[in-house]
């Protein structure tokens, strides 16, 4: 299993793990997302309407959207703490990074219906670059995620690209134009699913436009001698 992932990993830039954590296992984490959710709207200022910039714009179709966002949240709920030392969720990272993992960070995203906010082809590695490019991302899935519902869009095999330059997602770019997101490979899921990436591999999601809210919480890694 662990050189399966591992050579699917290495071939595509991103692994489709289902059901690794139970529905009973994701019923209190699920809890705990909503309350950190109602803590976020509580204390927001401003609501967040996502990125700026004209591909944004673009897919947005002239329509508002919205974003609830925040980082580490495995500081502000126990539960979430533990779900990320999950056997099974180590397991599949530890086929891609080895046995020795370090937490990088993680965030959690909710699209609200009909107007959760897209996010444009980009790689990830422009955040936070690390010196031999071990990067990767896990993607919790605490609500199911259709195409509707703007379940994440990848690039197979992108992630050969390696680093390139002007891929926030945030301003036009030629490879922006080259990998448009309308066209990336959705990869829908049910609760409890995750989603694993390299930060080269392109990547994004269409607005949500379903009756349903899209939650999901990310986990960035990284390998330990990195």
């Amino acid at each position: 299993m662990t050189q399966s992932i591992n050579r699917f990993f290495s071939e595509n830039g991103y692994y489709h793990a289902k059901g690794v954590f139970t529905k009973a296992e994701m019923r209190p984490l699920a809890r705990d997302f909503d309350r950190m959710v109602d803590q976020v709207l509580a204390n927001e200022k401003k609501v967040n309407t996502g990125w700026k910039g004209g591909p944004t714009r673009k897919l947005r179709g002239g329509k508002r959207t919205e974003l609830v966002h925040t980082h580490q949240v495995q500081i502000y709920s126990e539960k979430w703490l533990q779900a990320f030392f999950n056997k099974r969720f180590l397991q599949i990272a530890s086929s891609i990074l080895g046995p020795d993992i370090i937490l990088h960070h993680s965030k959690l995203f909710e699209k609200p219906p009909e107007k959760g906010a897209p996010f444009p082809t980009h790689q990830d590695w422009s955040y936070f670059p690390t010196v031999k490019d071990t990067m990767i991302a896990g993607i919790i899935h605490v609500s199911k995620a259709t195409d509707e519902m703007g379940c994440v869009r990848v690039y197979p095999g992108s992630h050969k690209l390696g680093r390139k330059k002007k891929t926030s997602g945030a301003v036009a770019s030629r490879l922006l134009d080259k990998y448009p997101i309308e066209k990336a490979l959705a990869v829908e899921c049910e609760p409890g699913d995750v989603i694993f990436f390299h930060y080269f591999t392109l990547h994004g999601s269409m607005p949500n436009r379903s009756n349903q809210y899209r939650k999901t919480v990310l986990v960035q890694m990284h390998a330990g001698d990195d």
